[in-house]
């Protein structure tokens, strides 16, 4: 298994970080979800936005690794078999993908420091807080955070129903291609 992409498949960077922030940001969605139940008095009500701003600012820090390694490492070319509009649905699908991600992470960041502090990084680090106190701070962001995550599980279940469409409907190794299930693929 190849570090780099080649013309027909995805290389094995390429592949542990697409998994890596699905997983993750599973976990944070999750996460974030069972947190807005929990009350002042609930043993997890520090502990577990503190997880959650940890690890989303690792999730952060991995999106951009995988943008500087897209930028650098192109990616496999389309399936012969896709239909154009396919082809721009995917590409639109994956934009908003990385769009999402960087406007949760921003919005995640303004609803943390809104009243001026600084934000721990499992405590090896502190994020210094730059903007702040603006008005509304705190409640914009968190309904820009809130909405965006949503959106973003929506598309991460589109993304994943098409990716089973191609594999099991199509069978033209869409799937497999980020699995490394098989060396044989259509290409353009």
């Amino acid at each position: 298994m190849g570090w780099k992409n080649t013309s027909e498949r995805w290389g094995a960077v390429s592949i542990f970080m697409h998994w890596s922030v699905a997983i993750i940001v599973f976990a944070l969605f999750a996460l974030g979800w069972w947190m807005t139940d929990l009350t002042y008095y609930d043993s997890w009500y520090q502990q577990a936005p503190f997880i959650h701003k940890s690890v989303g600012l690792l999730v952060f820090l991995l999106l951009l690794l995988r943008l500087l390694w897209r930028w650098q490492d192109p990616v496999p070319l389309a399936m012969v078999s896709q239909p154009r509009w396919e082809l721009l649905a995917a590409r639109l699908v994956h934009f908003l993908l990385y769009v999402l991600l960087l406007v949760i992470v921003i919005s995640g960041y303004l609803i943390s420091t809104a009243d001026g502090r600084s934000i721990s990084v499992f405590g090896w680090l502190e994020v210094p807080a730059t903007l702040q106190q603006l008005p509304g701070q705190e409640d914009v962001a968190g309904a820009v955070h809130w909405y965006s995550a949503c959106s973003l599980m929506f598309l991460v279940l589109l993304h994943s129903m098409a990716a089973l469409k191609h594999q099991f409907i199509n069978k033209d190794g869409t799937l497999s291609r980020m699995l490394r299930l098989t060396n044989k693929h259509n290409r353009e």
